[in-house]
């Protein structure tokens, strides 16, 4: 039934400096104010300032709708 679930959209508001494979940085494909899709049930949720966050790592992002 999960697999049903219809992905969510939200906003990239930061991303981080990468991930490292074989001892090398290796560059997100996502960037600051790109509208992305990701599983319904993917991240972590953080409350920082009043606010709530959905902290993702790149392999929650299903698509990149948006630049």
């Amino acid at each position: 039934d999960t697999a049903k679930e219809k992905p969510q959209e939200g906003v990239v508001l930061a991303v981080g400096p990468g991930r490292f494979e074989n001892g090398e940085r290796l560059p997100l494909d996502v960037s600051t104010g790109d509208i992305v899709l990701y599983s319904k049930y993917g991240g972590t949720e953080v409350k920082y300032n009043g606010e709530e966050y959905l902290v993702l790592s790149a392999r929650d992002v299903l698509a990149i709708i948006e630049k």
